[in-house]
């Protein structure tokens, strides 16, 4: 499978774009869904929502939507990982309310966390579910030399998740007060593009130049590695990201047009441009 989406499903500056102009906020999700085929749960980041949300945010969405949580900040920034076993497990019989739209759930550690705390990761992989996936995202610039980073992707093999892999370099491309003002804007980490598999699905978030020229070469080079864990098997889940978060759906189908290119995978029910009133009309109410 291949699912693509952006980091979240509800943007004021998609109005008129990716939605219909009069499009209401609470049908956000659910014309997004009919778009794009996943979305990064951000939104639980911050607080753990109600049972009755992610089983209403379930409902909005079709059964081939793939949800993929952020692990509660609370438990990924604040205090020690081997000692939020019960947070933990509390966070997931919540995900799992989404039923089989729950995608694998993703675990962003701060740029503080290095290899001199891997015991404490180590911990947080032994008491997590092996039936639950896992995606793992470290900001630590040691994880990406050796030999700590193969020792980070043998211990993420070991327990089958994940390694999040984050490609900054288009917000790093164009004059000096340009990629000033990427940065500031998005503020993702200056590290060197990891790319490796540790099971048996991909995850790769793509941080995007909101002018499509400069993505042109990153997305052609994209289509081609995610294409070749595609035909290896390999379940993809691609984020594509923008400081400017109104091209991160112009970003996500460009690259999935690419990739459909090399290999068949079923079209997406939109394209740029494309403004249906339908929904629209569907939901004034």
């Amino acid at each position: 499978m291949f699912y693509i989406g952006c980091p979240m499903w509800g943007y004021k500056e998609w109005l008129g774009e990716f939605f219909p102009t009069r499009t209401p906020a609470n049908d956000f999700l659910r014309l997004y869904s009919q778009k794009l085929t996943t979305v990064e749960g951000n939104t639980v980041f911050y607080a753990l929502p109600s049972a009755e949300t992610v089983a209403r945010w379930a409902q909005e969405t079709p059964s081939s939507f793939r949800f993929c949580p952020k692990v509660l900040r609370s438990i990924s920034h604040e205090g020690l990982l081997s000692q939020q076993k019960k947070e933990t497990l509390t966070f997931i019989e919540r995900m799992q309310g989404f039923g089989e739209r729950l995608g694998p759930i993703f675990l962003q550690l701060p740029p503080t966390f290095g290899p001199n705390q891997l015991d404490q990761l180590q911990a947080f992989l032994d008491y997590w579910p092996t039936e639950v996936q896992l995606a793992v995202e470290v900001r630590h610039p040691d994880f990406y030399q050796e030999p700590q980073a193969s020792i980070l992707d043998e211990l993420l093999k070991t327990h089958q998740a994940a390694r999040v892999i984050m490609d900054t370099r288009p917000i790093r491309t164009g004059t000096p007060k340009e990629q000033k003002e990427l940065q500031a804007r998005e503020r993702k980490p200056h590290l060197p593009v990891h790319i490796t598999t540790t099971t048996d699905f991909a995850f790769v978030r793509y941080i995007g130049h909101p002018t499509m020229e400069v993505n042109a070469p990153f997305l052609d080079q994209w289509a081609q590695q995610l294409t070749t864990w595609y035909k290896q098997g390999l379940t993809i889940y691609a984020f594509c990201h923008c400081p400017y978060e109104k091209h991160s759906p112009e970003i996500c189908y460009e690259l999935y047009q690419r990739v459909r290119k090399i290999v068949s995978l079923p079209a997406l029910s939109w394209q740029p441009g494309d403004q249906s009133p339908g929904p629209e009309q569907m939901t004034l109410f």
